[in-house]
């Protein structure tokens, strides 16, 4: 992951993030639910479908992966944050690299990483509509690769509700552990509250969020992107005029 400045601050237009994103190898986003038609979300709080959403509030927000929700051929790889408008008061946001997570549980003790890693881990249930179902229930692993020699991907909510583990000893070990390590004043922790211009690019590391208060007049205004990508390997850097 990386955070990063810009002299943008203000400056409402999606292209930042969006060029910023094709030159790190970010090509193709996910147009999920409450995203913007472009497949870029503002994130902002707002009245009616969004405003039932904790992301589009005040409220704070518990570590997380982006996109826990999403079936394995719409696994978000890369994500990037780009702050337009700060709040008055909070919105200080938390990262912790999910390998780093990863090696204090296998540390602690291997079973926690290979209860996380069963494919029956964690299951999100459907999302209705009325009587449709809006989202089908997704079932899958915390913890997974897509090849034994690929990168480490994490699917992972600590919400405590319309969120369904595996019943079993292991798992309720391995979820307290995991609880334990992301609730602990740790080094490897990265706290910090953007900026207008400033940025957050990552492959979906575990996020978290601080309550914040805005003003009349004045509202918080993020821009995220996700994405099937992974951040390219190697990458070459352009500075174009804005």
């Amino acid at each position: 992951m990386a955070i990063y400045r810009s002299p943008t601050a203000g400056v409402e237009d999606k292209n930042i993030p969006r060029l910023l994103g094709l030159q790190l190898g970010l090509e193709r986003l996910d147009g999920n639910y409450l995203a913007d038609d472009d497949g870029i979300s503002s994130i902002t709080p707002g009245a009616g479908v969004r405003g039932e959403f904790i992301p589009y509030t005040e409220r704070p927000i518990g570590w997380h992966t982006d996109g826990y929700y999403n079936p394995g051929a719409r696994r978000i790889r890369a994500m990037t944050l780009h702050c337009v408008r700060d709040a008055i008061e909070g919105g200080e946001s938390a990262l912790l690299d999910h390998e780093i997570a990863y090696i204090l549980l296998r540390d602690e003790d291997p079973e926690h990483v290979r209860a996380l890693s069963a494919s029956d881990a964690l299951t999100i249930p459907p999302r209705l509509e009325g009587e449709t179902v809006a989202r089908p229930a997704e079932t899958g692993p915390v913890f997974s690769t897509e090849d034994p020699a690929g990168p480490l991907h994490m699917r992972y909510t600590a919400r405590g509700v319309n969120i369904e583990w595996k019943d079993d000893a292991a798992t309720r070990a391995a979820r307290a552990a995991l609880e334990r390590i992301l609730g602990e004043n740790s080094p490897h922790v990265l706290r910090l509250r953007l900026a207008p211009g400033m940025g957050i690019v990552c492959n979906n590391v575990l996020h978290a969020r601080t309550a914040f208060r805005d003003a009349p007049g004045h509202r918080r205004l993020l821009y995220r992107a996700r994405y099937y990508d992974r951040v390219a390997a190697r990458v070459t850097l352009k500075t174009a005029a804005h």
